[in-house]
Parts: C-alpha cells; sequence; structure tokens
C-alpha cells in the first residue's frame, strides 16, 4: 500500500486566489454551496473533476474552509501537541441513529434465535470469529476451524499464532467483565497482557509501556514509515487523559458514544504506548466502551471479520487522518461504516438461522417415522440444543403413561437424534451435536 499524497499548502493557493479579486468572489460563493458528496481526502479528490472555472487545488481549500467551521477539537493530540479534530456530517448522523436503532432490534428477534440457550451460542461464536479475525490483522495465519476446534475442544495453542487466537478469545470474554470499571493504565495493561501472553519475544514487555530504547515504528513491507508514535517519555501522561477521554470526563460538550469509543481506539493506535499487541488492545478497547455505554448487541458483533476482507482501508485510514490536519472524520467514517457492515453480517447470519430452523420445523412436520410427541421434543430441542430429557419430564409434558414416553425417548436415541447418559438412578436424554444434519437423514 502507497502512503497517501499530502495535501497542498492551504496559504499558498488562497495567495493566488486573493491576487484575482474576481476569482476571489466566484471562489466565496463556491464555499456557500456544498462542496463533494463524500468525504474525500486530497489523495482522492485531487483525480476529481472540480467545478468549473477552478482548479483541484482551488476546490480543496474551498472544501477544507467549509470543513474548519464545523471541526471540534478533541483532548487527543499528536507528539507535537497538535489537537486532532473532527466534525459530524449527515452520513455520520444517519449511521449513529441506525446504530441505536439496531440495539433495540433484537427484541423482534424470533424466539428460536433469542432464547438464552441460542444467544449463548451466538456470543461464543461471534467471540472466535472476532478472536480469529483481529488475530488475521496481526498476522495469524492458522485457519478458523483450526481456531474453533481449539477453542470448543479446551486443548492448548500449538504456535504462536494459536496463542494469540485464544489471548484474544479470553480478552474479549474478560472485557464484559470490565465494562463497569472505569479505565484506569492498570486496565489497559492487563487489558495488553491479556492479548500478547506467550507471545511476545521480550515477556516482560507485557502490560508496560515500551522504553526510549524500544525504538517502535509501523512500517510497510518495503520499511517506509508510516507511522512514527509519540516518544515513550510522552506515554505515562498520554495515558492518563486518554483514560480521562473514555471515562466522560473530558470534553466539556457531548460526544456520542460510539464516536467516543472508535476515538479510544484511534488514540490507542496512534499512540502505540506497546512493543507489540497495540491494535488488538485498540480493538479490544473499542468493545470496552461500546459494552460500557449498554451497546449490548457488541457481544456479538464482529468488526474484525469486516476489517480483515480489505486491511489496506483500516490503515489508509489512519494515514488520511494523519497526514490531513489530525482530521479523525476520516476515521470515523471508516469506523461507522465497518460497524454497518458488521451489524448487517450479524442480521443476515440470523436471518439465516431462522429460516432454516423453520424449514426444519417445517420438515419435521413431514416426518412419518416420529409420532406427533416425537416431533414436538425435536423441535424443541433444535431451540435448546443443551437441553436435558428426562423420561418422567416427557410423560409429563405429553400426558402419557410411563412406557410411552420411554419408548419415544429410546426410540429417538436409536434413530441417531438424542444421546442418553444414566446419572445415579435417572436417564438423561440430550440431543446431539448434529441433530440437524441427523434430521436430513431421516425418510
Amino acid at each position: 500500500m502507497r502512503k497517501p499524497k499530502s495535501p497542498p499548502k492551504l496559504e499558498v493557493i488562497w495567495q493566488q486566489i486573493k491576487a484575482d479579486p474576481e476569482q476571489a468572489a466566484r471562489f466565496f460563493d463556491m464555499i456557500s454551496n456544498p462542496m463533494a458528496d463524500k468525504y474525500l481526502h486530497w489523495d482522492k479528490l485531487r483525480y476529481h473533476t472540480p467545478p468549473e472555472g477552478f482548479s483541484n487545488d482551488q476546490w480543496w481549500l474551498a472544501i477544507k474552509s467549509q470543513r474548519q467551521s464545523l471541526f471540534k477539537q478533541l483532548p487527543l493530540t499528536d507528539k507535537n501537541q497538535k489537537p486532532f479534530q473532527y466534525l459530524t456530517n449527515d452520513f455520520i448522523t444517519e449511521t449513529l441513529h441506525q446504530i441505536d436503532q439496531s440495539v433495540t432490534a433484537f427484541n423482534r428477534m424470533p424466539e428460536q434465535i433469542k432464547n438464552t440457550e441460542t444467544k449463548n451460542r451466538h456470543y461464543v461464536n461471534s467471540l472466535i470469529r472476532e478472536a480469529f479475525t483481529s488475530s488475521q490483522l496481526e498476522g495469524a495465519t492458522t485457519t478458523r476451524l483450526v481456531a474453533k476446534e481449539m477453542i470448543r475442544t479446551g486443548r492448548l495453542p500449538c504456535d504462536k499464532s494459536e496463542q494469540m487466537i485464544l489471548n484474544n478469545f479470553t480478552a474479549m470474554k474478560l472485557i464484559n467483565r470490565f465494562k463497569d470499571e472505569s479505565l484506569s493504565r492498570e486496565l489497559v495493561f492487563d487489558i495488553h497482557e491479556l492479548v500478547t501472553e506467550k507471545t511476545l519475544d521480550d515477556s516482560s514487555a507485557a502490560g508496560r509501556f515500551r522504553t526510549a530504547n524500544e525504538k517502535i515504528h509501523v512500517i510497510d513491507m518495503y520499511n517506509e514509515v508510516f507511522h512514527d508514535p509519540p516518544p515513550a517519555n510522552q506515554l505515562e501522561e498520554r495515558m492518563t487523559v486518554m483514560c480521562d477521554f473514555a471515562n466522560g470526563k473530558t470534553p466539556k460538550y457531548f460526544i456520542h458514544p460510539v464516536i467516543r469509543a472508535i476515538v479510544l481506539h484511534f488514540w490507542l493506535a496512534y499512540d502505540h504506548p506497546f512493543v507489540d499487541g497495540n491494535g488488538r488492545t485498540a480493538r479490544a478497547l473499542f468493545y470496552w466502551l461500546m459494552l460500557r455505554h449498554r451497546y449490548w448487541l457488541f457481544d456479538f458483533v464482529s468488526v474484525s471479520q469486516i476489517i480483515v476482507k480489505a486491511p489496506a482501508k483500516y490503515a489508509r485510514a489512519f494515514l488520511h487522518t494523519e497526514t490531513d490536519d489530525n482530521d479523525l472524520t476520516y476515521f470515523i467514517i471508516y469506523h461507522l461504516n465497518i460497524i454497518r457492515q458488521a451489524i448487517k453480517a450479524l442480521y443476515d447470519y440470523i436471518e439465516r438461522k431462522t429460516r432454516r430452523l423453520q424449514a426444519i420445523e417445517n420438515q419435521l412436520r413431514g416426518i412419518i417415522v416420529l409420532n406427533h410427541r416425537q416431533r414436538a421434543i425435536i423441535s424443541h430441542a433444535l431451540r435448546h440444543p443443551h437441553q436435558r430429557y428426562t423420561i418422567k419430564s416427557h410423560q409429563i409434558s405429553q400426558n402419557v403413561v410411563y412406557q410411552t414416553a420411554r419408548t419415544d425417548l429410546l426410540d429417538l436415541e436409536n434413530r441417531g437424534l438424542l444421546s442418553s447418559q444414566k446419572i445415579g438412578k435417572t436417564w438423561y436424554f440430550t440431543p446431539v451435536s448434529n441433530l440437524e444434519e441427523q434430521l436430513t437423514n431421516l425418510p
């Protein structure tokens, strides 16, 4: 990925316009009208056709003049103490509204999806997905199937890639517990230790700031420096300011919680306070702040699964901000797009799962080898895959004699739909793990 071209000097452009009074008058008319539909960086705008009678440079100055009147400054500063800033446009306002609406939309989900057991399964699947794709962004090379098998079986990681994934999974689970804690240096260090356990060349680097001797740069494969973070002697104070921002102490004006979480993500990544694991820690802090503000839907949403599809766009969003007067609007717009896609991916999955469950339940009605009582218990088992049934519970539910209930359950076991286990004097029947597949094999 090439580094974006930095914008031209605005003062030079203005001096050229000011030298021609007629051109200056037309320039001010242009400022009063809407500029570009999209929030474009100079690196892209220079290839677009400017308004008639103006150069791309002059068009850029007009756009920057419009933006300047809308900017709000943030407590975050660059290493030269120049503040970062952002503005809110129609796209940002609309997307924030959509995100807010999506949080309550889950209440309208079908019962098959929102029951506790199904939600728990979605929760674990989402954690695995986020842990895997977040690790991919940092270079993990294993497959998702292997990662899922490792986490679900509880086996130990075989290499650094698997260790990274397990660390992310553990951290994401614990973040839910941390959400009621205020952010502090100690909590950030704890999260960093979680995501970097047994993956650093120097294990002592976990949970501490990088030192002045540990030169950290963000570079590409050709060793071109894309980001030179603030010096180590600034990190202590910068993290104090970051925690105050994350805890809502600053600034004095209102910032929407989602924007605050996105800025926090950028902030940790910009400061790069650790020798490694900065990206994973930054994304974990984004989730922490979203959950802290009760955006509980983000227990089920994976942003990294969208980022990993086009990692260059992720890096470019950082670079656009840094190369254009610390304008964080670029990163905010990028991240909101990612969130919107991630939420859509979740609801698409839920819709597919709902249709699948409904199709199977419809299919059950046509399976003549099962009686209506057996179809009822299998229908329930599809929605509650960890439910345990006993002969007594089936007898009471279906209002039949003991022998009939026993025959129903044993027949389902013989057909490979239930498995049984005796605990004490009671036999317990549970759905097999591949129940859906087994049902397709029934006549």
